[in-house]
């Protein structure tokens, strides 16, 4: 699951900037125009540039670090300027993970949690619905250690530390000089589920007020009273940045995650999160709708 990561203390805080994953997106996106462009299967092209047709696919779909002189004999076998070479060989030579935080506990991390950290990490724009609980970027640590696990998949107490460590270490990207623009669609029932106590509910709400507040945040609820939706039944995310050809949608569920980059999905979840902003609550109303709910669960505390 999204948040099911561990890490040891002391990690450093994630730097800014465009990472290694975004620019081997952009440089897979560069190869393959200029392959199609050519009119050569990744089989073909991999004879010419003396490399494997696996080579080809993989720079494309950005799976893994690039090595430099292998973009460059690719370039050249389809006779790209030397100006877009030397530019698509630079992107190569700075997409390894080597700055980044969790780097060195990457093999702790299933596959596709890392390739999550490096999007958020690299994000400029992060869109969030949410039908569950509060985002992980948004949750208390009290609030978080009170989540249930789903039987079978619990945690030794030294794991569940780490596993909670590393949400909370995940939100000092909203902390930056220049943090990312988070925007949250609350479901209501986020807002009225107990997670634990009153007091640990209330004080998980007021948060939100208080992070609401930043500029770079907004936080809008979707209430009960707007009726349902479909385009609301599930929790997603979209991150991106500059490019918006270069978006990202990531789904989660009990049985795992998956990440979603085709030009229709693009579009249909941008729409979707487009329409529940436009039928949630503006951020006026939203939060006090949920200061109305922190003072509920704490009339109701046990």
């Amino acid at each position: 699951m999204t948040e099911g990561l561990t890490v040891p203390a002391g990690a450093a805080e994630p730097p800014g900037g465009t990472g290694p994953i975004t620019r081997r997106r952009q440089l897979g996106v560069r190869l393959f125009a200029l392959r199609d462009t050519c009119g050569l299967s990744a089989e073909e092209a991999g004879q010419r540039a003396g490399v494997s047709k696996a080579t080809v696919s993989r720079y494309e779909r950005a799976k893994g670090n690039v090595r430099w002189n292998q973009v460059d004999q690719l370039c050249r076998a389809y006779g790209a300027p030397d100006e877009e070479r030397r530019a698509l060989v630079e992107l190569a030579k700075n997409s390894r993970d080597t700055e980044v935080w969790w780097i060195p506990f990457a093999g702790k991390l299933p596959g596709r949690m890392r390739t999550l950290l490096a999007l958020e990490n690299e994000a400029s724009r992060i869109r969030h619905h949410t039908v569950g609980v509060v985002p992980g970027l948004l949750q208390t640590l009290s609030y978080a250690q009170e989540i249930k696990a789903t039987p079978g998949n619990t945690f030794p107490p030294q794991d569940l530390h780490d596993y909670l460590r590393v949400r909370m270490l995940r939100q000092r990207i909203l902390d930056r000089a220049a943090p990312p623009v988070y925007h949250v669609v609350l479901d209501e029932a986020v807002l009225r589920r107990r997670v634990g106590s009153g007091e640990i509910m209330a004080a998980q709400l007021d948060h939100l007020l208080a992070r609401g507040q930043e500029p770079s945040i907004s936080i809008q609820v979707l209430p009960f009273s707007a009726g349902a939706y479909s385009a609301g039944l599930s929790t997603f995310v979209v991150l991106g940045g500059p490019d918006p050809s270069l978006d990202v949608v990531f789904l989660e569920n009990q049985v795992g995650s998956s990440f979603l980059e085709e030009p229709p999905a693009l579009k249909q979840y941008t729409e979707a999160m487009a329409f529940l902003c436009q039928e949630a609550l503006d951020t006026t109303a939203s939060a006090e709708l949920i200061a109305e709910a922190s003072r509920t669960h704490l009339r109701g505390r046990k």
